[in-house]
């Protein structure tokens, strides 16, 4: 059984910053290589990517609307994943979903394995 937990979500004011964090647990070690990833979902929107990075944090990936902003970070083969967020916009509002996926990167939806339970991030105008 694997399990993400996501911390690190708050509220901020437009301009400012948050860092989120996710741990992956594993109740019996396998061993996996995985790559992590953020997600996030506004009210009345669907899910959408913001992040990856693969297992030796070499490879990263970001959405058009984030690159320049955020940065997703994790210490080579280390299953904890960071997300520096900076220049907050309110339309970053939203919850914020950790993935995993059991080798390479975590591109979409369909492509994790895992999902964390999300943690709220607002930014006030």
């Amino acid at each position: 059984q694997v399990q993400l937990v996501e911390s690190g979500g708050g509220l901020v004011q437009a301009g400012g910053s948050l860092r989120l964090s996710c741990a992956v647990s594993e109740r019996e070690r396998t061993f996996s290589k995985y790559g992590l990833g953020w997600f996030r979902q506004a009210v009345g929107k669907e899910r959408e990517f913001v992040a990856t990075i693969d297992w030796s944090g070499h490879d990263t990936y970001y959405a058009v609307s984030v690159k320049g902003r955020f940065t997703i970070s994790r210490e080579s083969g280390q299953n904890t994943v960071y997300l520096q967020m900076n220049s907050l916009k309110p339309e970053d509002t939203a919850v914020y979903y950790c993935a995993a996926v059991q080798s390479g990167l975590v591109l979409s939806i369909r492509g994790a394995d895992y999902w964390g339970q999300g943690t709220q991030v607002t930014v006030s105008s």
